[in-house]
């Protein structure tokens, strides 16, 4: 077999691969033995069917099964022995390629495009200042947060009389024209209902001020304008509430309204745990303080991130080859267009820019992901998971077999490697390149955010 390699000045080359004789005769010629010795053609017993009967039928399909199996591992082999990085895959080229003629030829030549990965040096004396925003934590951020635990962790309360903010649980009675009971009404008991949701303002001030007994009388679907909502509350299907219609009564059972937690102990170990250090509301605002600060922080690297990557595309300039970028995109998604090529094409080279820049960074500096730092940040994910859903005190048993679960899904295992890659080179700049930290406001910040979004859109 011949491989040989043709450079071009613009970061193309064309691969030609010779695939000989030698190369295949005595593998085809043994498949075509077993195949004779398998078949059972009609007339024929096993392992009697004539050999030129085997070569007519499976001859040619199992040359051109061997010869593409031996080109595919050959060029693959090839690119990866001489160290030849490439850019998507090689695309046969269209002048160069000859017709292949499977009846009568004995040699094959294939003649394939490859583009080049261009060779990048990060130098990041070159790449200028990277700023990075320390976004201040104020009181107004603190309070609320705290606001927001405390409504997170509120109970309703019964009371006596119905407010605007209350929730009214009574029971529901259909009506006829004369008032009286409807004939098959549709009833419902204890169902809650929150006043403020009440659309018809008349129907809102008439239950304000009504008392546990009170009976009111109104439409349910003109007062919530929703008969979706509506076949909730009354517990029937979605088709009998396409059908309902007319006054129902609402005889209250008992009016809630909702308080807001207490800034207490029993508050703070709801919020962080029985365990928790946390007993004066000077502590409690220390946390709620940390916890910003560490939001904040989030944000902050977000913004580097995105800040540093244009940064650097900036300064480094990568000459792409994008005539056969678009062709091998065709190629590989054949059902998108060539004007959905053209208009993707663009976000396409920025990620395949950074992507270069990225994977130069971790060769040169030899950055690595240690199993046990996959195995860590699958535990983090785990813990944030929990939390999310106000589960604090988790279990060694449950915890570990929730790591188990991420590590074992390969495309969560393989997710975690690329961000902890991405988190290692970001870390990286920082330490390698000129940082110039800026202290902004939450809303200078937000600002900057919302400006960065549009750019990229």
């Amino acid at each position: 077999m011949k491989i040989t390699r043709e450079d071009s000045d613009n970061g193309y080359a064309v691969v030609k691969v010779t695939i000989e004789l030698s190369d295949y005769e005595k593998t085809v010629t043994e498949k075509l033995r077993e195949y004779r010795m398998k078949a059972a053609l009609p007339g024929f017993r096993p392992g009697k069917v004539p050999a030129s009967l085997i070569q007519k039928r499976f001859g040619k399909p199992l040359l051109a099964e061997e010869v593409n199996s031996l080109l595919s591992n050959n060029l693959t082999n090839y690119l990866r022995d001489e160290k030849i990085s490439i850019l998507g895959d090689p695309l046969p080229n269209r002048e160069q390629q000859k017709t292949i003629d499977w009846d009568q030829d004995s040699e094959f030549e294939f003649a394939f495009d490859i583009a080049i990965s261009p060779e990048i040096k990060v130098n990041f004396d070159e790449a200028g200042a990277f700023d990075y925003y320390l976004i201040s934590v104020d009181d107004k951020m603190i309070e609320d947060n705290i606001e927001s635990i405390r409504m997170s962790y509120g109970t309703n309360i019964e009371t006596e009389v119905v407010k605007e903010k209350s929730s009214v649980r009574g029971d529901f009675l259909q009506l006829a024209e004369n008032g009286e009971k409807a004939e098959e009404a549709i009833v419902a008991d204890g169902v809650l209902i929150a006043v403020d949701l009440m659309k018809d303002e008349e129907v809102r001030n008439t239950i304000i001020g009504k008392k546990a007994g009170d009976t009111v009388v109104f439409d349910p679907v003109k007062t919530f304008e929703d008969r979706h909502e509506v076949g909730h509350m009354l517990n029937i299907s979605h088709e009998a509430a396409e059908k309902v219609e007319g006054d129902f009564s609402f005889t209250i059972r008992s009016i809630l309204d909702f308080q807001k937690a207490e800034l207490n102990e029993e508050l703070f170990k709801k919020a962080y745990g029985e365990e928790t250090e946390i007993t004066t509301v000077e502590k409690f605002r220390e946390k709620i303080s940390e916890e910003i600060s560490k939001t904040l922080t989030h944000s902050s690297d977000q913004k580097f991130a995105i800040d540093a990557r244009d940064n650097l595309m900036n300064s480094i300039k990568i000459s792409l080859p994008d005539e056969f970028l678009k062709r091998w995109l065709k190629e590989l998604n054949k059902e998108m267009d060539e004007e959905q090529i053209e208009k993707d094409f663009p976000g396409f080279t920025k990620d395949l820019r950074w992507q270069l820049i990225k994977n130069s960074i971790i060769r040169d500096f030899e950055i690595g992901v240690e199993e046990e730092e996959v195995s860590v940040f699958a535990r983090q994910i785990a813990i944030s998971q929990f939390q999310q859903y106000g589960v604090f005190q988790i279990q060694d048993e449950h915890l570990d077999n929730y790591v188990k679960r991420i590590m074992e899904n390969e495309e969560d295992r393989e997710r975690i490697v690329r961000r902890l890659f991405e988190n290692k080179v970001f870390a990286l700049i920082k330490e390698k390149g000129t940082i110039v930290e800026k202290e902004v406001s939450s809303e200078e910040f937000e600002a900057m955010m919302r400006n960065t979004e549009e750019e990229d859109v």
